[in-house]
């Protein structure tokens, strides 16, 4: 599937383009047209920057046209910081010498009952890689603690590789995304950045997905770790990735995370030749926007607020708030937080990221809907790539920001969210939706819960 040589003769071929390649290409990818990978290469290299501001610009109207003003919201939640594994580049690897800590089931109840506090509907549970301590029975027992004892309704699981057998456990008690960042899709920087490790066998880590899918997981979700290895050999891996599960299963990735090398105890950033620049991430994600435009685009707290403002504009449609990467690190009181996974960037609340989004025009969404209708998988994919979709989610994130407001929202928060969510509702074209969306905020604002189209 990833063919080092192949990859790298594409980025050769693709590093001085014409203005008149990147124009055509431009014009092909604004009418949502697959691009080829040397296309795909090339405009990682345009160096023109009207041609450069032109990408960001296709990515934000190609994000419009299919998310609208819609920008999902979740948070992740650590439950255990045990790891046999040894990843140069993580806080929780098992050379960094720290007291481990794993939630017990009461424990793990009380985050999900905090997080039920900020706001969220939609986490990302992050564990460790530990056999011993964090076995598929506590992963599952935690999921359904989770679900059990709150109001999250949709679980999506960051776990190591795991066998078919577990992965159809995972399937069975309900996950949402299965999500396994691949790092690093270089063999030779995979296998340096993972001495020692289960996870450094780099083939079994690759066909996660092939074993996600045959254990009847419908969506994945892929990423990079950005400054491992060349930016644009991990765009195009990631490209290629998605086009084998697409010719496979008829279906890629359901989201792309675009994290970046952050500090993170017992590494040094000087020690990592392929750290990315501003402008090079901007260029990842607009161009991953590009080919492929359907695919949700994840960005996490690892980047600033002005980042994070500037890629919702181009091309991001997913992003986590007030989020803790230390175990048990929501709670009331200030209690003496074990290490976290990486440094953070944006430490804003979630109401504070809420209303920052709606103060920019967008609606923070906290639906959960298309999962438990069932529209997973390929089928959510026809109704994205119709643009269907749109005429769903948008009423359905309407909908849960309202609840949000009336359930954690302070004074600004009611008096700027209510006009906000009454305006959007104005704008829903198919007139019937937009009655039955006006008479459910009329029910949320009233009491009610968990309306959806």
């Amino acid at each position: 599937m990833i063919d080092k040589n192949y990859i790298n003769s594409i980025i050769k071929d693709g590093e001085n383009p014409t203005h008149e390649e990147i124009q055509i290409i431009l014009d092909k990818a604004s009418k949502r047209i697959k691009l080829s990978h040397l296309e795909i290469s090339m405009l990682m290299s345009a160096h023109e920057e009207t041609q450069v501001k032109e990408i960001y610009n296709i990515a934000g109207k190609i994000k419009q046209e299919i998310y609208g003003e819609r920008v999902v919201m979740f948070a992740p939640l650590y439950i255990s910081n045990y790891c046999v594994n040894n990843c140069k580049y993580c806080g929780f690897r098992r050379d960094n010498n720290f007291p481990r800590k794993k939630l017990n089931q009461e424990e793990i109840k009380e985050q999900a009952i905090q997080l039920e506090k900020l706001g969220h509907k939609r986490l990302a549970l992050e564990v460790g890689e530990s056999p011993k301590e964090t076995p598929i029975e506590y992963v599952l027992e935690s999921i359904k603690t989770i679900y059990d004892n709150s109001s999250i309704r949709r679980i999506n699981v960051n776990v190591a590789a795991a066998s078919v057998e577990d992965l159809k456990k995972l399937h069975d008690i309900g996950i949402g995304t299965y999500i396994l960042f691949q790092e690093t899709y270089d063999v030779d920087a995979f296998k340096e950045m993972h001495p020692a490790s289960i996870k450094g066998n780099y083939n079994y880590h690759l066909n996660s997905f092939d074993r996600a899918f045959e254990a009847g997981i419908e969506d994945v979700g892929g990423g990079v770790l950005f400054g491992l290895a060349d930016y644009k050999f991990e765009v195009l891996s990631l490209i290629i990735h998605n086009e084998y599960l697409e010719e496979k299963y008829g279906c890629g990735f359901h989201t792309i995370s675009v994290p970046r090398l952050k500090k993170a105890e017992g590494m040094s950033l000087e020690d990592y030749p392929h750290i990315v620049t501003d402008e090079e991430f901007k260029r990842i994600v607009t161009v991953v926007r590009l080919a492929v435009p359907y695919v949700g685009i994840i960005l996490s707290t690892r980047e600033t607020k002005e980042m994070r403002e500037e890629l919702i504009d181009h091309g991001v449609s997913q992003v986590s708030a007030g989020s803790k990467t230390d175990v048990g690190g929501y709670h009331d009181e200030i209690e003496e937080a074990a290490p976290d996974q990486f440094e953070l960037s944006d430490e804003r609340s979630v109401m504070e990221v809420t209303k920052g989004l709606i103060k920019s025009g967008y609606i923070p969404s906290y639906c959960t809907a298309c999962y438990r209708k069932g529209r997973t998988g390929d089928r959510f994919m026809k109704l994205a790539k119709s643009g269907e979709i749109g005429l769903i989610c948008e009423p359905n994130a309407i909908m849960t920001l309202t609840e949000y407001i009336m359930d954690y929202g302070d004074k600004e928060m009611m008096a700027l969210g209510l006009e906000f969510v009454y305006e959007h509702a104005e704008t829903i074209k198919n007139q019937t939706v937009k009655g039955k969306l006006k008479e459910n905020i009329k029910k949320i604002i009233n009491g009610e819960r968990d309306l959806f189209f």
